[in-house]
């Protein structure tokens, strides 16, 4: 189905790919793995012809998918022998209801509007979002607009599909449809590719799995046996594979009721706070307070309200209802006080470089510290690309220059919205303890986020919340 021989990926001085031969028979399950920029998203791109074609860039070498060569086809016609479901969903919805948007592919093959119905419906239901078909895309939440992305895909019924990390934002019950949609496509014949760094749910599905690091193929076997090469594994940053399986995060409180540490005052109070989208409730009357030095972890379903919450906090949202206030008793300056790294990088990049995009805010408020912002470059890995454009970079490259740019403002209260997107567990690591040693230094810490291990690590406080409401402010039990 997939062929590539010596093919290289250049995009400007930047390589992405570097001679990589690989083939991918028809009917496979392959997973794809690796650590962030190791060339994963240029691998799919060029197969779905998105490189050259939308996304610039010098491909050499033999690219075949089905027999055909995705640069010399438009992309209409390569659409028509893989489906690709984006990294970031913002960059494949386009509609304003969710129903039109897994409606638009079919209908413009020309089908019935009987088969386009039936194929909406069941794309839906395998994704597990039925329930939001008439809902307007601009008020879901990141997680569901993964989902509908997924389904707009789906519906297509490509022969082949590719996708990249498709559960990364998504929760325990919309991994587990999104899986078992996946095993039914399989089962059905087509071919699928998945790139992913949570490898705990989808490993199960692929028969192969293939590493790559630096453009180039690493490791390339049977699943179980490669992703238990653990010394290659840590070498390359990739997660093992969890000894047990992911529950609710009900059943890992230990203790119900947050006491924090003697000696911390408030740093912000929540009382009553409501938001609404329309007809939409996304919060209801949250009451919570934030202590100064608090490393609180914010989790949920999709369309819980996390994200929501964290843009009450920045500032970016004004409630309906309740009061907002601080342990000082004035405003939560954005940017200064209060600093949110978004579920998409590309939402707060705009500098022409990595170093000038990490260095403007604190250059804007005249708190430029030439040591800080090395130590920022150098803990987020980014010494190397600082003269290049974020634009160029991947995802989890972009997400990194991200946070470091909201990092250098040294804000009292940092918020981390599901930073995961496109980290290998090492970059994770790295940041997170850094974000260690910043908590250590007075800074709070509130990170939004799926994934259990990072939470289970580095969270001293869990707040869950479910449909708008807060349900639990306690601790997790440490030995689960």
């Amino acid at each position: 189905m997939f062929r590539l021989h010596e093919v290289t990926v250049h995009y400007g001085q930047r390589l992405a790919l570097d001679n990589l031969s690989l083939h991918i028979p028809p009917g496979t399950f392959t997973l794809v793995t690796g650590p962030s920029g190791g060339g994963k998203t240029t691998l799919a791109r060029v197969l779905a012809g998105i490189t050259p074609h939308a996304i610039p860039g010098k491909v050499t070498g033999e690219v075949r998918v089905d027999g055909h060569d995705p640069q010399l086809l438009p992309l209409a016609e390569t659409a028509l022998h893989v489906g690709m479901v984006f990294q970031n969903p913002a960059a494949q919805l386009f509609n304003l209801r969710v129903d039109d948007e897994v409606a638009f592919g079919p209908r413009n093959r020309g089908l019935s509007e009987a088969e386009v119905a039936q194929r909406v419906t069941w794309a839906l239901q395998a994704c597990g979002i039925l329930h939001l078909r008439e809902r307007l895309i601009r008020t879901l939440s990141g997680g569901e607009k993964q989902r509908v992305a997924i389904a707009a895909v789906l519906a297509m019924r490509p022969p082949a599909l590719i996708l990249d990390e498709p559960t990364s934002g998504l929760d325990l019950p919309g991994t587990h449809q999104v899986v078992e949609a996946l095993r039914q496509l399989h089962a059905a014949g087509t071919t699928l590719l998945l790139i992913e760094h949570r490898l705990g749910e989808v490993a199960p599905l692929a028969s192969r799995t293939v590493l790559l690091h630096a453009g180039r193929c690493v490791g390339d076997g049977d699943t179980e046996t490669l992703l238990n090469e653990t010394a290659l594994l840590r070498d390359l940053g990739v997660r093992r594979l969890p000894r047990t399986p992911r529950c609710t995060w009900e059943t890992l409180m230990q203790t119900q009721g947050y006491h924090p540490p003697a000696g911390r005052d408030p740093l912000v109070q929540l009382e009553g706070i409501g938001v609404r989208y329309g007809q939409c409730q996304a919060l209801r009357d949250i009451s919570l307070t934030i202590y100064a030095g608090d490393f609180l972890a914010v989790v949920g379903d999709n369309g819980a309200g996390k994200t929501t919450l964290a843009r009450v906090l920045a500032g970016l949202i004004r409630p309906h209802s309740g009061k907002l206030r601080t342990g000082w008793g004035g405003r939560l300056r954005p940017g200064r006080d209060v600093g949110l790294l978004f579920q998409d990088p590309l939402e707060q990049l705009f500098c022409d470089t990595v170093a000038e995009e990490v260095a403007f805010g604190a250059q804007n408020y005249d708190t430029y510290d030439p040591a800080f912002q090395q130590q920022l470059l150098e803990q987020s890995d980014l010494v190397q690309l600082a003269s290049y454009s974020p634009l160029k970079l991947s995802s989890g490259q972009q997400q990194r220059v991200a946070l470091a740019a909201v990092l250098s403002l040294r804000p009292r209260l940092i918020i981390l919205d599901e930073p995961t997107l496109g980290q290998d567990w090492a970059h994770l690591e790295r940041l997170m303890l850094f974000l260690q040693e910043l908590n250590r230094q007075g800074h709070t810490i509130l990170l939004i986020t799926h994934d259990y291990r990072l939470v289970y690590h580095y969270a001293q406080r869990v707040v869950i919340l479910r449909e708008g409401e807060l349900v639990v402010d306690g601790v997790l039990h440490r030995e689960w």
